[in-house]
């Protein structure tokens, strides 16, 4: 084609590109793989997380009974207390070797595969679980809750995997919500069933624990109907006309070709190459700045003091003047505060963009910190203040869910190309579990030695992880892997290498 020609059609090439990546309506069968994929995904972790709350008085109470009969002896206060936790924080340690397996079963089984097989833990667990009161052991919760937690660390690892890789460019962002979603809907539906009202009461809660059961034959009759990650069968497969299939059903007829062109030269620029190792990632140079983001945000998710959000949310209320037996109803109201944040995350990141919504996240939630060590410290001054101390609750809560709650995980997907994300999320979910399991360490220690100044701590972390964003991660709205690599690496190169004159995108980067 001649220049002149080449140039006059520039225009209307990059129109038409733009019009392709504009957000559109999702396809009704995108939108229902992506339900299939997180009621037995996400939903698990954060129904796991809050359903283990409402029968602690009973679980124990079930401890010291079964104590008592096996050893005609009552269990110290200690001891309860350490087999109580071991059942509770077990969990963390599942969900880190769930993390661990999930990115190497995503690439030998399928990212829709591993998530039909990682049933067969949460079912397992279940009935376990569900087991432990009529044959008096105990024993069984811990085995279950490890169980749970495996089946929890392996969907947080390849749900995003699979919702990152089905959804159009234009669309990835709100698709890769639903990963967020299901997590807070997990956590407001275990706030929800563990009522008095339902299966709140001291009769009920071995069926309580065992209704992990439900989305796992949920997720077993729904989502095989849907197809593998198109992705996963044209590059890793090399299964050309099982992608063009699944595109056609996730993505309709029209739009299937061009997204299929974006997979086609992904592979082509992949070529040769295999799926890399956690510990190769620290190795290629090229990779550098992207394994570090990852490792800030997502050790910054768990330690940004959410979790003391929470610890302190109880206490808060009770301040307000709400009785003690309507605390679990004031607890309800943030599990719906968390779902409404993360629809409307979902609805405004690919129009806002992933940069904009987790610094705003992480800045609102800085602003909390110092509201809310005010409000503790001047907890007697006025009948006004505790009132305030609740308002920063869902305040914190809600910029938690604005932001670093869900776009978190869809940067993991979208900094690495298909050779290299399977074990980017290996790695973001061992320091994502590891913080977990630290923060419910230490956080007890923090709190008895700084009491309500503990969220100056968590001032500081938020306000570092807002300098890093602006610093170095770019925005990835609208773009393809390709492109977001090209662009990832090329801003470092300006920023490190500048000095030298170097400026070819795709040269090796350091830090």
């Amino acid at each position: 084609m001649p220049k002149e020609y080449k140039n006059e059609y520039q225009p209307l090439l990059a129109k038409a590109t733009k019009d392709r990546r504009r957000p559109k309506l999702p396809n009704k069968s995108l939108l229902l793989a992506v339900c299939a994929a997180g009621i037995g995904g996400t939903f698990q972790y954060g129904y796991n997380i809050s359903v283990i709350n409402a029968p602690t008085a009973y679980v124990q109470d079930f401890i010291n009974q079964t104590w008592s009969e096996r050893y005609q002896t009552q269990i110290s206060d200690d001891g309860l207390t350490l087999l109580w936790s071991t059942i509770v924080s077990i969990f963390t340690l599942g969900g880190l070797i769930g993390a661990l397996i999930g990115g190497t079963l995503s690439v030998r089984v399928g990212r829709k595969g591993t998530l039909l097989t990682n049933n067969i833990f949460a079912l397992l667990a279940a009935l376990l679980m569900g087991l432990s009161y009529p044959t008096g052991l105990f024993e069984l919760l811990i085995i279950g809750r490890f169980i749970s937690g495996l089946n929890a660390g392996i969907a947080i690892c390849v749900q995003p995997l699979y919702l990152g890789e089905i959804a159009p460019t234009s669309l990835r962002g709100a698709m890769g919500m639903g990963t967020s979603i299901f997590i807070t809907g997990g956590i407001f539906t275990g706030q929800v069933i563990g009522l008095r009202e339902l299966l709140g009461k001291e009769e009920y809660w071995p069926i309580l624990l065992s209704t992990t059961c439900i989305p796992a034959f949920l997720q077993l009759l729904i989502l095989p109907w849907f197809p593998e990650s198109p992705r996963y069968l044209l590059i890793d497969k090399g299964d050309e006309e099982g992608c063009k299939k699944a595109l056609k059903q996730l993505h309709g007829i029209g739009d299937c070709d061009s997204e299929q062109e974006d997979i086609e030269k992904e592979r082509n620029s992949l070529s040769g190459l295999q799926a890399k190792k956690p510990w190769e990632l620290f190795a290629d140079r090229s990779l550098r700045w992207q394994v570090l983001t990852i490792m800030v945000l997502n050790a910054a998710q768990q330690l940004n003091g959410i979790n003391a959000i929470y610890f302190y949310a109880g206490y808060v209320f009770k301040q307000s003047g709400i009785p003690s037996d309507k605390i679990p109803y004031a607890t309800v109201g943030t599990g719906a505060c968390e779902c409404i944040t993360a629809l409307t995350c979902g609805m405004l990141i690919d129009r806002l963009g992933r940069k904009v919504l987790i610094m705003g996240g992480y800045t609102l939630m800085a602003i909390c910190c110092v509201l809310f060590t005010l409000t503790l410290t001047f907890q007697e001054a006025s009948p006004v203040v505790p009132y305030l101390s609740m308002v920063c609750v869902f305040a914190f809560i809600l910029s938690f869910g604005l932001g670093p709650g869900g776009v978190t995980n869809i940067l993991t997907t979208e900094l690495f190309t298909q050779n290299s994300r399977p074990a980017a999320y290996m790695l973001a979910g061992s320091v994502n579990w590891s913080s977990f399991f630290f923060i419910g360490l230490v956080f007890p220690f923090i709190v008895l030695g700084l009491k309500q100044y503990c969220f100056l701590v968590f001032l500081v972390i938020c306000c570092l992880v807002i300098i890093y964003i602006f610093l170095v991660v770019p925005e990835t709205k609208n773009k393809t892997f390709l492109e977001i690599q090209n662009e990832f690496q090329s801003s470092k190169k300006r920023q490190i290498g500048c000095s030298d004159g170097a400026g070819t995108i795709l040269l090796s980067t350091s830090i």
